[in-house]
């Protein structure tokens, strides 16, 4: 075969599969309404990954309009149930650049609170490891303040209510992860860490569930360590706020109050997602 007919029978093997290609793709020829409306239609029907094509495919094709600014807001929450966490966080602040005065924008706020409540299951699943120290509280710290956010810029959000439930149990569980450290330290009578991870709790979480506990842990480390002045005034402020747990605390008996990590899921279970 001739060196000018292999050149074109490879132009016209090339061209065909490129024509190929082109009717491979049903989106080709669709509108910016059409792609939007699909993507949608993906979304509700709990299509998450489908969804999130479609969706990028609007923004690449018609990245200006009212379709592509609607993809935007609705895209990192496809990514957020279709298991793409960073993808999810990166699209929400992206919306919120391009869309600083959105009338949506405290749904974004939201949207971003929730992803990172979600974001290590593992916490929610093993809030007290056998080493807490292994424990990673990043997400559910950033989470709380998305939604300090939320309720500071937007106190009558039909989202406030609903991230201040949440930063209530993130304040909670992010004091029973410090306890249970005090408590590691506890257990082996390392006095001056079990203290300064009780004092911690103490002024960090100001009406967590645990505090009688902390409380507890901090009089017990203070009588180790033969700090009697500092034990009896932390005894005075058990006995003035909890004195029920005065008697326990006294006694070196365990304090059990609050939810447990069981409790502490089946309560966040309850709480409310409100879908744009």
């Amino acid at each position: 075969m001739s060196l000018a007919r292999s050149l074109i029978v490879l132009i016209v093997i090339i061209t065909v599969s490129g024509c190929a290609s082109l009717r491979e793709d049903p989106t080709l020829n669709w509108s910016a309404s059409q792609l939007y409306g699909e993507a949608k239609a993906a979304l509700d029907a709990g299509n998450y990954e489908q969804a999130v094509e479609y969706y990028e495919l609007l923004e690449a094709r018609f990245p200006f309009g009212r379709f592509a600014q609607q993809a935007q807001i609705e895209i990192p929450y496809a990514y957020y149930r279709a298991g793409e966490p960073e993808a999810a966080l990166a699209a929400v602040d992206r919306f919120v650049q391009l869309n600083p005065r959105h009338p949506n924008l405290d749904y974004a706020y939201y949207l971003r609170g929730l992803i990172n409540f979600n974001r290590d299951q593992g916490f929610l699943t093993r809030l007290f490891p056998m080493d807490p120290a292994e424990m990673d509280t990043k997400p559910l710290q950033q989470s709380f303040q998305d939604f300090g956010r939320l309720i500071n810029e937007f106190p009558d959000s039909r989202y406030a209510e609903d991230s201040r439930q949440r930063m209530i149990f993130i304040r909670n569980a992010l004091a029973s992860h410090e306890l249970r450290v005090a408590q590691f330290y506890v257990e082996r009578q390392a006095w001056v860490a079990a203290s300064q991870r009780a004092r911690f709790v103490i002024e960090r979480y100001q009406g967590a569930d645990v505090m009688p506990q902390a409380l507890a842990i901090l009089y017990q480390s203070y009588r180790a360590l033969d700090l009697e002045d500092h034990a009896d005034n932390t005894m005075a402020v058990l006995e003035l706020n909890f004195p029920e747990h005065a008697a326990a605390a006294r006694a070196g008996r365990p304090i059990t109050v609050g939810a447990e990590a069981g409790g502490l899921r089946r309560w966040v279970e309850r709480l409310p997602f409100f879908a744009n």
